[in-house]
């Protein structure tokens, strides 16, 4: 089939003589936009009205909070319900965020982290979510914990996760005593000698815990499909500097530009979370700052 038969037959099946511009948009894009919760946290919206917001303002991707699921589903709601509402509003869970100590020493701590992450795992695989974030949770402070039993650890976590369909990302916490440098997750993803080790990175936390945002050009890129969009102001200093202390995409000091040209994957699109803790945001409208939040990711991503 020659060019101009194969775009004959393109043009056949979408039953127009053009291709439709969201279509191409999406082709060509190097990176899909989401809206991470925690955005929306301070507001005090529940499940159902972050997602509407989040779908108000443009987004179709998002990473919901475990927790915010939960609490729905104690008012009676069901899995089945949730499910439909995110279908409705268009929307896809792209990764959930939960805090299960899965990494810590004490067996016991462990082994009812493992339940519920299996608990969670089950949950979200019901509603269409491929992944949830697996953070150091629990050995942030205390001693530093041996990194290849931390590896023996997340191979485990990983192997749930063959079960239920629902990839643990090893997240990294820049304050944290454990797993707050690229070369530590780095370490246990490939120690863990497992197909689906993937990592997950934030702007914030990699400035934080002192690798520099120029350390994920170490990473494969196979290694990262979602990553936490944000920015830092110049003070307070990196050893002090807070969650509560990120800002939009492009209104900190971050070398941004030089991260997207690192992140972008010729293979497949980048997601990018916007996630921030802001308590001047938490106090305007959502929609305002949802729409911002995105609005300010495109801008920094054009060109790239």
């Amino acid at each position: 089939m020659n060019r101009r038969e194969s775009l004959s037959s393109i043009l056949a099946v979408t039953g127009a003589g053009i291709l439709p511009a969201e279509i191409v948009k999406e082709k060509n894009s190097s990176f899909v936009y989401s809206l991470n919760m925690s955005t929306l946290r301070g507001h005090q919206l529940g499940f159902r009205k972050e997602l509407e917001v989040a779908a108000q303002a443009g987004y179709k991707s998002v990473e919901i909070w475990i927790n915010t699921l939960q609490d729905f589903l104690k008012t009676g709601a069901t899995l089945p319900e949730a499910k439909r509402i995110i279908d409705d509003l268009g929307l896809k869970v792209e990764d959930a965020i939960g805090f299960a100590t899965w990494i810590v020493d004490d067996e016991t701590a462990r082994a009812k982290a493992l339940d519920q992450l299996k608990m969670e795992m089950d949950q979200l695989a019901q509603i269409g979510c491929p992944r949830i974030a697996a953070p150091p949770m629990g050995a942030t402070t205390g001693v530093s914990l041996d990194l290849a039993k931390v590896a023996e650890r997340y191979r485990t976590i990983l192997e749930l996760g063959d079960k239920t369909g629902v990839v643990p990302h090893l997240e990294l916490w820049g304050f944290s005593k454990n797993l707050s440098r690229v070369g530590e997750i780095l370490y246990v993803a490939a120690e863990a000698s497992h197909p689906s080790a993937r990592l997950l990175m934030d702007v914030y936390h990699l400035h934080r815990g002192g690798s520099g945002l120029e350390s994920v050009k170490l990473v494969g890129k196979p290694l990262i499909e979602i990553f936490h969009m944000n920015d830092y102001p110049a003070t307070p200093p990196r050893e002090t500097i807070a969650d509560a202390d990120r800002v939009y995409a492009g209104d900190g000091v971050a070398p941004l530009k030089d991260l997207l040209k690192t992140l972008k994957n010729p293979d497949k699109p980048v997601i990018l979370s916007f996630e921030v803790f802001n308590k001047g945001y938490y106090s305007q409208d959502a929609l305002l700052v949802a729409k911002t939040g995105l609005e300010k990711m495109k801008k920094v991503t054009a060109g790239i």
